[in-house]
């Protein structure tokens, strides 16, 4: 046997399914008649983006079933013959809150960096947040993280250590706290090893980094940055979470080629060798 991996669906992509299959079938199981329901395209984006979280549409199918269920029960039950669902109403039809997903903020203070990451249901935006306080040189952790991102972080201090000696009595008279927001939800992995390393680059610096630009890769205690996996998905998230600028692993470059055009098209996506070429044009902001 081999096993075949499928990237993920693009939302363009996801809303011609819906739009030429999902949504008559999921009419006809109800009995609606052609175009006496009409979802806007700002209301079928919501759904796609907003109530599912997933590479493929299984999700998808499920929400369209659940509105057409509740738009036939308001044709039979209404004086109207025709229903145009709007995003403001997708709430009443699907009896569901939207899905949260993180989006870039405005600006950032030095130590916080976006960073990416790859989960079952696609990709997602991962913030790194670092801070000094005072204290005796202890490093903590939170943000329920595993033993190789725990790894990681030892890399990115050791190595930051290395690249600013004159900021050693920074490391040696304050606490330094790493934290990875939602801390409900495990995480791990070795990508965030030059996300890790800028944000504490920005911290010791004090020059932010800009909040638009997210980073995925592996790094290692020469600087090296080495490749990392779920790339299509990766971006996929930055276009949806509002990045314009990607730095990924120089070895990812043929990896490009299983990205999708229109997420290509929306994102600078620069390769890198080395985490100096990352900070090189991440702390100017």
């Amino acid at each position: 046997m081999e096993i075949i991996k499928f990237n993920g669906y693009t939302e363009t992509e996801k809303s011609e399914i819906a739009v030429k299959h999902l949504l008559s079938k999921a009419e006809q199981a109800v009995g609606i008649p052609e175009n006496h329901i009409h979802i806007t395209d700002e209301a079928l984006h919501a759904i796609i983006s907003d109530y599912t979280s997933e590479g493929g549409v299984r999700g998808l199918k499920k929400r369209l079933d659940t509105l057409c269920r509740t738009a036939a029960v308001k044709l039979v039950s209404g004086d109207e013959n025709e229903l145009i669902i709007e995003k403001d109403k997708l709430r009443e039809y699907l009896d569901m809150h939207p899905i949260h997903h993180e989006v870039t903020s405005d600006n950032n203070r030095p130590g916080i960096v976006t960073g990416l990451a790859w989960t079952q249901a696609g990709g997602d935006i991962l913030y790194i947040e670092t801070l000094f306080t005072k204290g005796s040189g202890k490093t903590i952790i939170t943000g329920q993280l595993g033993d190789v991102m725990k790894e990681s972080v030892q890399i990115a201090v050791s190595l930051v250590k290395s690249m600013y000696p004159d900021k050693a009595e920074l490391f040696d008279k304050n606490d330094l706290h790493i934290h990875v927001p939602d801390g409900a939800v495990p995480k791990d992995g070795p990508s965030a090893g030059i996300t890790l390393t800028t944000a504490l680059s920005s911290l010791v610096s004090g020059q932010s980094v800009d909040p638009h630009l997210a980073m995925t890769g592996e790094v290692s205690l020469r600087g090296v940055v080495s490749p990392i996996g779920g790339l299509p998905e990766k971006l996929m998230a930055a276009k949806r979470a509002g990045v314009n600028k990607v730095f990924i692993p120089e070895e990812n470059r043929d990896d490009l080629a299983d990205v999708a055009d229109e997420v290509k098209s929306s994102l600078t996506i620069i390769p890198v060798a080395n985490v100096k070429d990352v900070l090189a044009q991440a702390l100017v902001f």
